[in-house]
């Protein structure tokens, strides 16, 4: 067994799923199905002006090569859901050569919306993991991602130790695929910390937004306001009507959680006019 697991006192988590069904009942969104199978756990789910706000919960050290975890989420006719981790997840190697999988699989249904932030996720020195998230909805349907990703564990000098990470991220609106963000990092084939890679910046992140007032000027406005400042790096751009996409990135960790906070901030304030939805967290 691997030493981290044993010390965690945690059996080998193998295949575990989370399923959560959400419906509008009134004017407030509701928590109308779960199932979850251990680490995962879910709490309450908190009212935040209508919306649920719920935190998803993955009990203990994190996830291990040969791990298999998957979130499957339904977002009912008009509800809003804000989702949020408790903490960022770390990738530690396995006795299983191969990688750990963690799978996210979202619905909407019309006039449904859905904001997704996630804490970064942390590939500890020789990981493997292969990450996908799968988003569909009418147009009719909003919402806002945030995804990250860190180097490794960089203060203790492992940026870029990880074996491997496979990620996948793609939206599809109307059964048409809109977005594709596909990219696999093995740092032991090819130097990420090169010029036109990743050059010195350890922290990443993508912010997607589909809303009818995600355009061009709120594009340009959210880009002049990130700014770049303190090692950080961003740059927004409107791929299609009413889908904007961000790209965030930085060499200091607290810099890099400042500039995803105002992310969150602007958008909230500018597009969905829901400052209120920032809730407990905001990065």
């Amino acid at each position: 067994m691997d030493t981290a697991r044993a010390l965690a006192g945690t059996a080998l988590t193998g295949a575990a799923r989370l399923q959560l069904g959400f419906e509008r009942r009134g004017c407030r969104t509701v928590l109308a199905r779960s199932y979850a199978e251990p680490p995962f756990r879910v709490g309450p789910a908190i009212d935040v002006d209508g919306a649920a706000y719920l935190i998803v919960v993955v009990a203990g050290p994190g996830v291990f090569g040969g791990d298999d975890l998957r979130q499957t989420i339904h977002v009912g006719r008009g509800a809003r859901v804000v989702l949020t981790s408790q903490s960022a997840l770390q990738a530690h190697p396995g006795v299983a050569p191969s990688a750990a999988i963690v799978e996210h699989r979202y619905t909407l249904d019309d006039d449904a919306e859905l904001h997704c932030h996630w804490d970064p996720v942390i590939p500890f020195a020789g990981a493997r993991i292969a990450q996908r998230f799968d988003l569909s909805l009418p147009s009719s349907a909003r919402f806002a991602w945030s995804d990250a990703l860190m180097a490794g564990r960089v203060s203790r000098g492992e940026a870029w130790k990880f074996r491997e990470l496979a990620h996948e991220l793609r939206v599809q609106i109307d059964d048409r695929l809109a977005y594709l963000e596909r990219y696999r990092i093995a740092p032991g084939e090819r130097v990420v910390s090169r010029p036109w890679i990743a050059g010195d910046a350890t922290y990443l992140a993508t912010a997607l937004v589909h809303h009818d007032c995600a355009d061009a000027d709120s594009a340009r406005a959210i880009h002049d306001a990130l700014g770049a400042e303190n090692g950080t790096r961003a740059a927004v751009d409107l791929v299609e009507p009413r889908l904007l996409v961000t790209r965030l990135m930085a060499s200091d960790g607290a810099a890099f959680a400042a500039m995803r906070a105002r992310w969150r901030r602007l958008t909230l304030e500018s597009i969905f006019r829901s400052p209120q939805l920032v809730g407990r967290k905001s990065v």
